[in-house]
């Protein structure tokens, strides 16, 4: 039975395989990152409900020497910018450059960046929705208290839902893609 979301404030978007096409090579430059059809309406849709939209994203890219900061900043800058000219808007992104092998606090499955979101924006996480398409996004959201967890197909969702289901680890929903799962989010504030 999925959760009563009535008083939802916040979705947190994983950004690879939710709102842009993933790759095993990474997303290294803004001509390498190619949208996933329907996401920018999604955060349009999301953005004019009033709720705020909140990017959270391993980017170990960085650390491994593959990408460089002002890259990642340029490339997000224009994600932003695409997102803004379809209407909608994305309060914050939060990022980790690190490696696995480096272990942080804030890579993913540990929820230190939504952690710090909430510590910035005074969100209650009960009242938060996180999206993404991957085991780590799920568990994420579950760590750091968030109401709901969703699961999107696109991206890696197809394996993540054998592997969640392995640890016994369930996302409130599993949608499509970004804008079914917007959908049903929305939907939750009308039961």
């Amino acid at each position: 039975m999925p959760k009563l979301l009535p008083d939802i404030t916040t979705v947190f978007l994983d950004r690879d395989g939710v709102i842009n096409v993933d790759s095993p090579d990474y997303i290294k430059s803004w001509q390498e990152f190619r949208l996933i059809p329907g996401s920018l309406e999604a955060i349009a849709l999301l953005t004019r409900a009033g709720i705020a939209v909140i990017v959270i994203t391993n980017q170990s890219a960085v650390n491994r020497g593959m990408m460089s900061p002002e890259a990642l900043e340029t490339m997000h800058r224009r994600m932003c910018r695409a997102v803004a000219d379809s209407g909608g808007r994305i309060t914050d992104i939060f990022f980790c450059p690190h490696r696995p092998d480096e272990n942080c606090d804030c890579r993913k499955p540990k929820p230190g960046m939504l952690l710090a979101a909430r510590d910035r924006y005074g969100i209650d996480l009960a009242s938060a929705v996180m999206v993404g398409d991957s085991e780590k996004d799920i568990l994420t959201g579950q760590a750091a208290g968030c109401g709901a967890t969703v699961l999107v197909k696109t991206g890696n969702g197809e394996m993540a839902i054998q592997s969640l289901a392995r640890k016994g680890a369930f996302p409130d929903h599993v949608a499509n893609d970004l804008a079914a799962a917007a959908n049903w989010i929305l939907d939750q504030r009308h039961v």
